[in-house]
């Protein structure tokens, strides 16, 4: 790759990068492995990420809450965002088992950067707490309609919800069974009936 990259090739080098980041994990995670995975040298990596590896790992995380954004503005135009959110947890047992044993690259990291690095960590754990926010707003709006009939206070559900997501990522790698996944979710998000 020559020259400055455009910022559609900045954005294809997270995403690429993410992909390391999330299998192998912050750490574990060499100068080789992102040019290899990214086809940029470290020159480059470095030209368009002055803060080198901590800095494209903040934006793999960034593009994770990119994500969280978009699932935000779904949920908020939906009729039915409880049905979605289940779905989307229920989903979680029909993915591949590579999937399986990568989890979620948010809850890896603060596990990984607890005690270790303090500006990742809080990244991760503002990422959790967002989502944790939109959870409780959706089932106190939910709740409100009568959708939702549990009188736990929503933002002990919305916790809960987090709790949950923490959980069923390390479940998928003790049981990466489909069955097995798909009873214990069902289980879990009887808190949203």
């Amino acid at each position: 790759m020559k020259g400055r990259p455009s910022i559609h090739q900045d954005n294809q080098l997270i995403l690429r990068a993410q992909q390391v980041f999330w299998e192998k994990g912050y750490s574990a995670t060499s100068l080789a492995d992102l040019t290899n995975a990214t086809g940029a040298g470290a020159g480059s990596l470095y030209n368009t990420f002055k803060g080198g590896k901590k800095e494209l790992f903040k934006k793999s995380l960034q593009q994770r809450k990119k994500d969280l954004d978009a699932f935000r503005e779904i949920l908020e135009n939906n009729n039915n965002p409880i049905l979605l959110i289940k779905e989307f947890f229920i989903g979680l047992a029909d993915t591949d088992r590579r999937s399986h044993f990568k989890g979620c690259i948010i809850a890896n990291t603060i596990t990984e950067m607890a005690l270790v690095d303090d500006e990742l960590e809080y990244e991760a754990v503002q990422i959790l707490k967002e989502t944790e926010q939109l959870y409780t707003f959706i089932v106190a709006a939910e709740q409100n309609k009568g959708v939702i009939t549990s009188k736990l206070p929503a933002d002990m559900i919305g916790k809960y919800l987090i709790t949950f997501w923490c959980g069923i990522n390390s479940l998928r790698r003790i049981y990466p069974d489909k069955k097995i996944l798909k009873e214990q979710i069902a289980l879990h998000l009887k808190i949203l009936d």
